[in-house]
């Protein structure tokens, strides 16, 4: 009679969670709609501005513009191999910028965590613990908000008039910093550990590698701000130090943004908006809708060269091992 109970218990345990997992898919699919109905409804009611401001962009920024997104990406790879490779045997910059780049493609799939399952799995068929490659995307995160404070308060100047909630980042940029000390940061990253039931850290993290993956990270940032700039300064729409310190300051803000919904593919609708809702400050509303969408474009069609060159580069350069292969 005990194990009858125990058994259907069980399976009303498994019904449960299966109807849960199935309204939490069907919610993020209803989710991505509005984001995508909100996005086409919003592009369509500006279509003219927006067009305009296309048409305007000469060839030259707009590959220019670019070339800085892939630069900052490539560079972005740097900060999470440094991480990578202090936090175990060599691994090579070719195989680094494959698990990271091929994987982070995962985010384009509704539920951004798919970046860090993909990028696990490349690790372990590489035959790399994929509790390494994990802690290095964990705190990369940390390093990529640390990052957006300070360009945050760097365009404080430019945005504090039309946001004043702008402020906050004065007061993250220091806690974010403190928060990067290694006794905290390993700390924190043990007890995520513990909670996902990995091992602890094998080699702690230090002053030398934080200090170098974060500024890894920082230069990753003003490269993304430099591509808008560059199409922004196009038209004249925000030339000067103030459009670069502006531009930086929204993409940087977008991307953290965007990293935190991660029910939808990329941060889709919230860092755009995010983009547009600063760019305000300075450009008028068809203008600011424009870069955004362009911005989008411009790094998916980064996102996918920069994985597909790192994946060629990989497979010549650094075969898998055979029994893998």
């Amino acid at each position: 009679m005990t194990v009858d109970v125990d058994v259907t218990q069980e399976t009303e345990a498994k019904k449960g969670s299966s109807l849960k997992s199935i309204a939490v898919a069907w919610a993020r699919r209803l989710l991505l709609v509005v984001v995508i109905a909100g996005a086409v409804w919003t592009l369509s009611r500006n279509w003219n501005t927006v067009w305009d401001t296309l048409k305007t962009l000469p060839w030259g920024s707009v590959l220019l513009s670019e070339l800085s997104v892939i630069v900052g990406i490539s560079i972005g790879v740097m900060a999470w191999r440094t991480l990578v490779e202090d936090l175990g045997p060599h691994v090579g910059v070719f195989r680094c910028a494959q698990i990271n780049l091929v994987g982070s493609l995962g985010k384009y799939v509704p539920g951004s965590v798919w970046a860090y399952l993909l990028q696990m799995e490349l690790a372990r068929k590489a035959k790399i613990g994929r509790a390494r490659i994990f802690t290095a995307s964990l705190v990369q995160v940390g390093l990529a908000m640390v990052a957006a404070a300070l360009f945050g308060v760097l365009a404080l100047p430019v945005l504090i008039d039309k946001f004043p909630g702008a402020i906050f980042f004065a007061v993250l940029l220091p806690v974010g910093l403190l928060a990067l000390h290694p006794r905290l940061l390993n700390w924190g990253t043990n007890k995520v550990l513990k909670l996902i039931k990995r091992s602890p850290l094998e080699r702690p993290l230090h002053f030398r590698m934080v200090g170098e993956a974060l500024g890894f990270q920082i230069v990753s940032y003003f490269f993304y701000g430099l591509h808008l700039w560059i199409l922004a300064d196009a038209v004249g729409a925000a030339s000067g130090l103030t459009g670069l310190l502006l531009c930086t300051g929204a993409v940087a803000i977008g991307l953290n943004a965007g990293m935190f919904v991660f029910v939808l593919p990329s941060g889709a609708g919230v860092r755009d908006g995010v983009i547009v809702a600063v760019l305000l400050s300075a450009l008028p509303y068809g203008q600011a809708l424009a870069f955004a969408v362009v911005s989008r474009v411009m790094f998916l069609v980064a996102d996918l060269t920069t994985a597909g060159v790192a994946a060629l580069l990989a497979r010549w350069r650094v075969p898998l091992p055979a029994a893998n292969a």
